[in-house]
């Protein structure tokens, strides 16, 4: 049985399935683009690429920046394009629709992209990238996304605007790292030419580039370990939380991530894991307790007496999503704080009630955690995760 994937008979052509193509890289955490995806299908054009092989090759030297993008590439062109021989439906997004059909209803058009399969609908954009679908009346993309990142996460009732606040929040994850490690600075061994220190440095001799200098990513100068409250007080967050530190474990390979109720649970690989039906199998056996109480102290004692040990020192930012209830003696949690600030770390709490109207943290568990905390912030919008950069930053 050959593994090349089929397209479906309504298939545009093969420009679209490269368009495609360099959509499923983005979506997969590559920094790609319209030049990309243009480049890429000039690169085939001219080095004739007739086999999956040429393909690979020619598709991996445009699309691909650095060591870490070089060593995903294969397993993601093998899931587009060597897809067991199955039927892929979606190649790229529903182009939008002329003003001159806008008789029609919105319902109208909602109904014939269900029965179509094709992605879209008539008011909203596909995922938050490429242009926005409608009947001319629709709404743009920054607009769904601007009002999805102000809204309070517990408003979002309707399955698909779950759906998009997790991917959001996965990219936020992401996007968290590659902000922190994206600028380079000039090294004697580094990995790609410097060249404004070159061209600065040939003025010298005459406009020559007699030396060759270079720059490197610096070492992250931070190290996230991420803790997320999933107790009954917790369950309406919970969920775009986990989906924020998968997207935070994908991008950054030193982050550390782990859940608690009324125990704790290390959940890193389970969140890492690109076997989608593995890494939920492993979550299942991690579910007991969810949505039950919370036992805030016990678990970070627990927590600052065994796997601090190991990940936890100087250079890491402890990230704790909680509302602050705790069914434990406040002297627990503070002792337990007390403890992780010992190892030199910084302390951030991510607190989902900060960010409502007239709140006060009077709960006795968030007022024994104020006085060991480095920063206090919200977090009941997805705009109050994208501002975690600018202040892990400032730490």
């Amino acid at each position: 049985m050959s593994r090349v994937t089929k397209f479906a008979s309504r298939d545009p052509g093969p420009a679209a399935r490269v368009v495609g193509f360099v959509a499923h890289l983005r979506e997969n955490g590559l920094r790609l683009g319209v030049g990309e995806a243009e480049l890429a299908l000039r690169g085939l054009t001219e080095m004739r690429a007739v086999t999956h092989q040429d393909s690979r090759r020619t598709l991996r030297a445009i699309c691909t920046g650095c060591k870490d993008e070089a060593e995903r590439f294969d397993a993601l062109f093998d899931a587009y394009w060597l897809d067991a021989g199955r039927v892929k439906q979606k190649v790229i997004h529903k182009p939008q629709t002329p003003i001159n059909d806008s008789v029609h209803s919105n319902r109208d058009h909602a109904e014939q992209d269900a029965q179509s399969g094709l992605s879209g609908s008539a008011t909203a954009p596909d995922d938050g990238q490429g242009e926005a679908n409608g009947n001319g009346t629709g709404k743009l993309i920054a607009t769904m996304q601007r009002q999805l990142s102000r809204q309070d996460l517990r408003d979002l009732v309707r399955p698909e605007d779950i759906a998009a606040a997790e991917k959001a929040a996965l990219r936020l994850g992401a996007a968290l790292r590659d902000q922190r490690s994206r600028r380079r600075i000039a090294a004697r061994k580094g990995d790609r030419l410097h060249f404004r220190k070159t061209i600065r440095r040939s003025l010298a001799t005459g406009g020559e580039p007699l030396h060759l200098l270079r720059k490197r990513r610096p070492d992250r100068q931070r190290k996230i370990v991420a803790l997320c409250d999933v107790s009954g007080s917790m369950s309406l967050y919970a969920q775009v939380f986990l989906a924020f530190l998968a997207g935070l474990m994908r991008a950054d390979k030193d982050a550390d991530a782990y859940l608690f109720h009324t125990r704790l649970v290390r959940i890193t690989e389970a969140l890492r894991d690109k076997d989608t039906m593995r890494a939920i199998g492993r979550m299942s056996l991690m579910a007991d307790g969810f949505g039950g109480g919370s036992k805030i102290g016990p678990s970070l004692q627990r927590f600052a007496d065994t796997y601090a040990k190991r990940f936890v020192d100087g250079r890491s930012v402890v990230m704790i999503l909680s509302d602050g209830y705790d069914t434990s003696p406040p002297e627990e949690l503070s002792k337990a704080l007390r403890k992780l600030k010992k190892r030199g770390c910084k302390i951030i709490w991510l607190n989902p009630l900060k960010g409502w109207k007239d709140y006060v943290p009077i709960a006795s568990g968030m007022a024994a955690a104020l006085p060991w905390l480095d920063l206090f912030q919200p977090a009941n919008t997805l705009a109050d995760l994208a501002s975690l950069e600018k202040e892990l930053a400032a730490l």
